[in-house]
């Protein structure tokens, strides 16, 4: 049996995980990872209807990859857009919270087969990723109403669609972590 390694890292062989994003990986799903400054170039590249959709995505479960699976049904392509851990901070959800840092959360987004490409936003909205990459459908789930949904007035302006997804599976990333606490 091998013995890992327990050295900590030389400061030359340390680097911000989010550089791992930028490496071209054998993995076929990490292509679909995209910084958002080469989005423009990507989101040209696919077939459109394009459809829009964001969130954290801190702990991936069921409810998470059908909703997904039911918004990539309504166009061409999904691009979605995941929160950077300081934006997931911003929106209140715990101290703790995200569980899972952001490069983590972008493969397993990227992985799921309805997913066309993934990039991430800083901001506490999407925003400004909206209003340059001009989706044809804007939606998000169950819980949101769709004249609430952020970016909603400017989709349907230039002609797109919104929609709201019901949840066709009850769950929540921030009740399972609590279901998981009490659990100890």
């Amino acid at each position: 049996m091998r013995e890992k390694n327990k050295s900590k890292p030389s400061p030359s062989t340390t680097h911000d995980p989010r550089s791992t994003i930028h490496a071209v990986s054998g993995n076929a799903f990490e292509r679909k990872i995209c910084k958002p400054e080469e989005l423009a170039a990507r989101v040209a590249g696919l077939k459109r209807p394009l459809v829009f959709t964001n969130g954290v995505f801190d702990i991936l479960h069921r409810g998470h990859v059908t909703y997904l699976a039911q918004a990539r049904a309504l166009g061409a392509s999904l691009l979605v857009a995941v929160n950077s851990d300081g934006s997931a901070r911003k929106l209140e959800k715990g101290a703790d919270r995200p569980v899972n840092v952001l490069e983590d959360r972008l493969a397993l987004v990227a992985a799921l087969e309805a997913v066309t490409l993934v990039t991430w936003f800083d901001a506490e909205t999407p925003l400004e990723l909206i209003r340059s990459v001009k989706p044809d459908v804007l939606v998000k789930g169950g819980d949101w109403k769709p004249e609430a949904i952020v970016g909603a007035k400017e989709v349907k302006g230039w002609g797109g669609a919104v929609h709201s997804i019901p949840f066709a599976h009850e769950r929540s990333t921030t009740a399972l972590i609590e279901r998981i606490r009490r659990s100890r």
